[in-house]
């Protein structure tokens, strides 16, 4: 029967590999949640392109003319909908 023994050094080295591999996940997601909220236009942008107030806007999401997502706490507008509006001559 063989024994190993864990010392507080081999305590230490498992939990610095440990944050390490944690910080690499969370940097990675981090990283993926900004390049999707890139993706689209915020609220306001929206509002300048199309020249319409927030109600309007609601009103289009409704109607599912415009699709959207809510990242943190920010709206964004998919590219694609806002440019065929705007095609529409909205």
């Amino acid at each position: 029967m063989s024994v190993e023994i864990v010392t507080k050094e081999d305590l230490q080295l498992f939990r610095m590999q440990l944050l390490s591999d944690i910080r690499a996940i969370m940097t990675a997601q981090n990283t993926k949640s900004v390049n999707q909220s890139v993706e689209g236009y915020k609220t306001r942008d929206v509002r300048k392109i199309l020249g319409c107030s927030v109600n309007k806007l609601i009103s289009l999401r409704i109607a599912r003319k415009i699709r959207w997502k809510k990242v943190g706490g920010t709206v964004y507008y998919n590219r694609d909908d806002v440019r065929k509006l705007v095609d529409e001559g909205f």
